[in-house]
């Protein structure tokens, strides 16, 4: 039964997304229109999922942390987790330079002169420093992800350390993570008219430039989010999971979608934390890898960075050679990680990429005006990238319990 209205809600916001394209679509050059009676609703939307990230991250994680019941188990989640995510970075940003390449002969070569962009500037020494609150109230009231992810996992740890007085806490969290689940469950039946809206909006004021001079650098980027999922992931929940790409796609379908509409990976978390666990995977290990790698996982962002830095490039006249490609690979990786919580981290990230190959940051200009459409697809790759995360990660916890138990057998 729940898996027929799981899909049943999949169908739904298949609907409205393609309803979104076409009225959108229907209502090119009425963008105020849009704005003023449409985009509204899906705000409400995108506000409602943003205001249960936090108690879900909280709550998941440390419920998570409680039910694993060893912290070295907790120790042997993270490292596979934070190794898989650098390993599926790493090769999404390989993806983006080599599709850059074979199609840089049809980028536009755009006029570079008078631009101008301001680069915020991410310190990794101050994304570590800022990871440790002041107060217990600053994660909760920013909505930080990696200090509230730090504070879930010692509030957890605590509860286990504290016999049976933790036993009792570890009662009323999970009580309470209950309700939030359900709470969660009333806002995702709502996707449907949010996504609706927010397509909707997209097409209607962006529908023009799709088509524009830098449709082809777009195109080449979406093929390369397209290919990595086909491929990569692909692979991993065939290996890992046991299951096809396509049941792994017709379950991810709610979050996959609601991403491309939000363009936000937090928002998106309950979602993806609901798909995932309805694929397969082990709650008490999606509650710490998902809410991870909404923070750290850029997969998408990888292959925007490269196939832009390229692009870029060509309109400046310039051509990389592979020591500088394999800088770009490199830089992507660990920006990846220096850049984890930083508003507009995927811009910053692309700045730090054209500084490492001497590439003017102004050329950022060139495609601001449709990063909007760039985030839709890189974010939905992120998601997606986290929820294969968490089947792997599941299936390889689950076989080092099992070899547990045969040895104490």
């Amino acid at each position: 039964m729940e898996k027929k209205q799981r899909f049943s809600l999949a169908i739904q916001i298949f609907i409205a997304l393609a309803l979104g394209i076409l009225v959108g679509i229907l209502l090119q050059g009425k963008g105020d229109f849009t704005k003023a009676y449409i985009q509204p609703i899906g705000t409400i939307y995108i506000n409602l999922l943003k205001f249960m990230v936090v108690p879900i991250v909280l709550f998941s994680i440390i419920d998570g942390t409680i039910s694993l019941g060893d912290i070295r188990r907790v120790g042997s989640i993270g490292w596979k987790t934070f190794v898989y995510y650098m390993a599926t970075t790493a090769v999404a940003v390989v993806i983006g330079i080599v599709f850059a390449t074979l199609f840089k002969g049809f980028f536009p070569l755009l006029q570079t002169a008078g631009l101008k962009y301001e680069a915020k500037s991410a310190n990794f020494m101050e994304v570590i420093v800022a990871m440790f609150p002041k107060n217990i109230l600053e994660p909760l009231l920013k909505a930080d992800m990696l200090p509230l992810i730090l504070m879930a996992l010692l509030i957890g740890v605590g509860i286990l350390l504290s016999g049976e007085d933790g036993k009792r806490v570890g009662k009323g969290v999970k009580s309470i993570y209950t309700v939030v689940m359900k709470m969660m469950e009333i806002i995702i039946r709502l996707t449907p008219i949010g996504v609706f809206c927010l397509m909707t909006n997209v097409i209607a004021i962006n529908g023009a430039t799709i088509v524009s001079s830098l449709g082809i650098v777009l195109g080449v980027a979406y093929l390369g989010y397209f290919t990595h999922i086909v491929i990569v992931y692909g692979l991993s929940v065939h290996l890992f999971a046991k299951i096809s790409l396509m049941k792994f796609l017709r379950g991810m379908m709610p979050a996959m979608t609601t991403a491309f509409t939000t363009s936000s990976s937090n928002a998106t978390l309950p979602l993806t934390i609901q798909c995932s666990n309805d694929l397969g995977a082990d709650p008490s290990v999606s509650s710490f890898v998902l809410p991870l790698g909404a923070t750290i996982n850029m997969d998408g962002t990888a292959i925007y960075m490269g196939v832009n830095c390229l692009f870029i490039a060509a309109c400046y006249g310039v051509k990389l050679t592979i020591p500088q490609l394999i800088s770009v690979v490199l830089t992507a990786v660990l920006a990846s990680i220096g850049t984890a919580g930083v508003s507009g981290a995927g811009m910053i990230m692309l700045a730090m990429v054209l500084t490492s190959v001497n590439l003017p940051v102004e050329g950022i200009a060139l495609i601001a005006g449709i990063d909007r459409l760039f985030d839709m697809g890189r974010t939905t790759l992120n998601i997606t990238g986290d929820a294969t995360a968490a089947l792997a990660v599941s299936q390889w916890d689950r076989a080092a319990k099992a070899k547990r138990a045969k040895k104490a057998n």
